[in-house]
Parts: C-alpha cells; structure tokens; sequence
C-alpha cells in the first residue's frame, strides 16, 4: 500500500514543478531555468500483462536545451525489483517520447538514499551495456532551511526540505520556520504545503509536532488539516464537559467516586460513552450499573 510520505514526496512535483530548478542547483546539477512543465500519464504498461507506473513524470521545457523528461520517483526503503524497473523506466521512456530522461529519486532516510544513488547497470561486467544513474535528493544532500527568510524565498523547496527531514533531530525548528513562514502567507497558497508537509511526515513523532503548529500559527486556514483539528478540539472539549456532568450526576446520587472510576470518566476521550453513562447515572441502582457494557 502506497503510504502519505511517498506520496507527498513526489506529487510537490506535479503541485509546484519549477521546485526542480532550485533541487538542481541544490544537488550540483546545473540546468538551464525551467520555462515550463506539463504532465504526462504515469502508466507506462506495454501490451503485456505487467503493469509499470512511475510515480510523477513530468515533461520539462527550459530555455536553452530543449524539453526532457523528469521522472520523480518516491523510495521509503531499499526495493531490490528497482534494479530492474528504473533502467526500464529511462529506456522506455526515451524510446516513446525520442527525449532525454532525468530520474530523481526522494529519499527520507541516508540509509536508502545510498542505496538508490547506486548506477545501475545492465550488462556484463566486464561492459555494461546500459547504466542508469539516479539523482537522488534526500536527508543527506537537501538543506536544513530554518531560516523563516529563506523558507519564503522558495516555500517549495522548504517543504520537499521538511519532508525529507523527518527523522533529523532539529525537525522542531524546521517545522516551527515553516508554520512562520506560511502565517503571512495567502492560505490559497499555503494550503497545499501544509497539507503535503502533513503527508510527507505520515506517522512520525514530528507529524504531532506539524499538527500542534497547524492549530496554533495557522488556526486561521480553513484547510483539511485545520478543520480535521478543530474537530478533535471540539470533540475533546464535549467529551471534558461531559465528563465533569457525569461525576456531578454521581455526586448528586450518592455513589462514590474511587479513582478507578474518576480515572476511567476523566480519560475516556469519547463524548458518546461518556452520554450513555450520563443516562444511566440518573436511574442506576449501582455505579456497576452505570459503567457495565
């Protein structure tokens, strides 16, 4: 199953694809200035029945060497099938579309951004017929951006930058430089990079992080991911109100509140549960009553 991480490390290509010239220069591969992009289809199935997908491709005009081809492929951990299925991509491609082929490859961690940096050869080793070079972007070569300045030169590259950070130690201050940098920032334009920083951070310890920043400097956006924690702040504060009628009910009826029933009213996060019980408080016979399934 495809996961938010990778998808967010290739799609802030289709979102924003001027973001390749600032990565090149970046990664030391000096191009001419995008003069523009275009998506092309991902399916690169032939008439067999092998299904084969990048994840983004995109076809580039600069302003001085003609179009290529960028294909952006999002990588989480080693794959040994990409041996096999990068150089069949880069030939494919070039032998449909007669144009050069660039294949960028994001990591989020050293370990696989080593691994995918490898050529990849076809051949004998003695000569190798066909080599494929990746050019991978990842933890180990995409700037550490927590400078707010510099983040809102390039809001692009400063979120493929706290994507593919997500493991560093520093990724608090990363994230806080980003939420500064978006609070001034039109939210028709900041939207998509909160959300992709959101995706690109999946289940880490840094998404909580992005989500307590979303719902303090951003509390104004009214993105997916802003209405998603005003729900659950509006779902914890039913859930608290109720809890405090519910122990006033029991008070009330003269059953008394051990702390095993304190702790079990006082952490149920579920505002439902919590009206059920109230229910019951008012007729019970017992607290057992209350509480028993």
């Amino acid at each position: 199953m495809v996961s938010a991480p990778h998808e967010a490390m290739h799609r802030v290509f289709q979102e924003y694809p001027g973001l390749f010239t600032r990565l090149s220069d970046v990664l030391g591969l000096h191009l001419p200035p995008v003069a523009s992009s275009e998506p092309l289809t991902v399916d690169l199935t032939e008439n067999e029945p092998l299904e084969r997908r990048v994840d983004t491709l995109l076809r580039i005009e600069t302003q001085g060497d003609g179009p290529f081809l960028l294909v952006v492929e999002a990588q989480g951990k080693k794959d040994p099938g990409k041996t096999a299925s990068w150089p069949y991509y880069v030939t494919y491609l070039n032998n449909k579309y007669r144009l050069p082929v660039l294949l960028l490859v994001i990591c989020q961690d050293h370990a696989t951004a080593t691994w995918a940096a490898r050529p990849l050869t076809i051949g004998l080793p003695q000569w190798p017929t066909v080599t494929t070079r990746p050019l991978v972007a990842g933890p180990h070569n995409m700037p550490v951006i927590t400078d707010v300045a510099e983040a809102r030169k390039d809001l692009a590259l400063a979120t493929l930058s706290a994507i593919t950070h997500a493991d560093n130690p520093d990724v608090d201050a990363i994230l806080k430089t980003m939420s500064v940098a978006l609070r001034d920032t039109p939210e028709s334009i900041a939207e998509p990079f909160v959300e992709l920083i959101a995706q690109g951070l999946g289940n880490r310890p840094a998404a909580q992080q992005w989500r307590n920043l979303v719902a303090v400097d951003l509390s104004f956006y009214t993105s997916p991911l802003s209405e998603e924690i005003r729900d659950e702040g509006r779902a914890e504060g039913r859930a608290e109100g109720r809890a405090e009628m519910l122990l006033s009910a029991l008070d009330v009826r003269g059953f008394g509140v051990t702390d095993t029933i304190r702790e079990k009213i006082t952490t149920c996060t579920d505002p439902e549960l919590l009206h059920r019980w109230l229910e019951r408080a008012f007729s019970a016979e017992t607290a057992e009553e209350i509480f028993g399934e």
